[in-house]
């Protein structure tokens, strides 16, 4: 593929022409067009990505949205060139609700230079509504001699398995709904710790899992697992923010009393190291520095089974009382 232009070797993804990556099988995520300094991305809203009060993570927008980030830049590469994501930021501006129709991810490139670009993306849900905005900063690094070119790539026949894929499943796990808004995060994050609130589905598809718990202090980990790898081999950075975006979440969510939500504004993440698809865990721990009346800031560590540090994140969450997660809550109602 090095032989080939990055757009060229997103019109091979597109075309059928390549092998789709893991985590198309397991989200149903997939390149949808490709254009100069372009890339729409889309997944299917199923019920796998839902958290206990049945709304679809923000993290997981920010896996999408990695997706697009990365290949409008990809796009404008000449062969022989590769590139490694350095930040991705994310601001929520509305929740999303599975109702099986997909969600929709459009990049393009604000700025590409020799050793640097940047991008952004816009998030939609199936009906043109906005659920948020991402920015990334990308590395591109020295061309490298590329191979011979290939001759014309041939269209692979699809690989049939004898199960289905991961998101075309029947979804398992518990939705607690309102049930989850009458808890204290404190409660609910402790209850998921001890067993006692059984798991809800997001965390079934991504394997991550609470397993810490204190006042504004929460750990999670999450398999370095072949399933969340991206085309380079690596496990997405979308993924990565998913980690560190849960961590952050629930450490200012155990801050909230009950009937009080906690919905993330924003989060931005640094790269450090590639994490690789050794199936050891990964770790994030979670801490609130401010907790104010209605904002909430934190910040979360990723360091792989080896104490390496693979990311670091800052976010913050808007503190709701009297309202719900469980029903749509848009950042610019409540700005306005």
């Amino acid at each position: 593929m090095l032989a080939l232009s990055g757009i060229e070797q997103m019109r091979a993804g597109i075309e059928g022409r390549s092998v789709p990556p893991p985590m198309h099988h397991l989200t149903g995520m997939r390149p949808t067009a490709i254009g100069p300094g372009t890339s729409t991305f889309t997944m299917p809203s199923t019920g796998w990505l839902v958290s206990h009060h049945g709304v679809i993570s923000g993290g997981i927008l920010a896996a999408l949205a990695d997706g697009p980030l990365g290949c409008s830049i990809q796009s404008t590469l000449p062969p022989g060139t590769v590139y490694t994501t350095s930040e991705l930021s994310m601001s929520y501006l509305r929740p999303a609700f599975p109702d099986g129709r997909d969600i929709t991810a459009k990049g393009r490139v604000i700025h590409a230079g020799r050793s640097l670009a940047l991008s952004d993306a816009v998030v939609t849900d199936a009906d043109g509504r906005e659920l948020a905005h991402a920015t990334s900063r990308c590395f591109v690094f020295p061309p490298v001699d590329p191979p011979p070119r290939p001759a014309e790539l041939p269209v692979l026949e699809p690989v049939t398995y004898d199960t289905p894929d991961p998101y075309l499943r029947e979804p398992v796990g518990t939705v607690l709904g309102a049930e989850a808004d009458r808890m204290s995060g404190y409660d609910l994050y402790r209850g998921c710790v001890s067993g006692a609130v059984e798991p809800p589905p997001l965390h079934y598809v991504t394997g991550s899992r609470p397993v810490e718990i204190g006042e504004g202090e929460t750990t999670w980990a999450m398999p370095a697992s072949p399933w969340l790898c991206s085309p380079t081999g690596f496990v997405e950075g979308g993924f990565l923010v998913y980690l560190a975006d849960s961590a952050i979440a629930t450490a200012s969510a155990t801050l909230a009393p009950a009937g009080t939500a906690s919905a993330p504004i924003d989060i931005t993440v640094k790269f450090i190291r590639p994490a690789p698809p050794d199936g050891r865990v990964l770790t994030a721990v979670g801490r609130v520095v401010n907790h104010g009346r209605s904002i909430s800031v934190a910040t979360a560590e990723i360091r792989n089974a080896d104490g390496k540090l693979v990311a670091t994140a800052l976010g913050s969450s808007m503190l709701l009382p009297g309202r719900s997660l469980s029903r749509a809550v848009a950042v610019e109602d409540e700005t306005a």
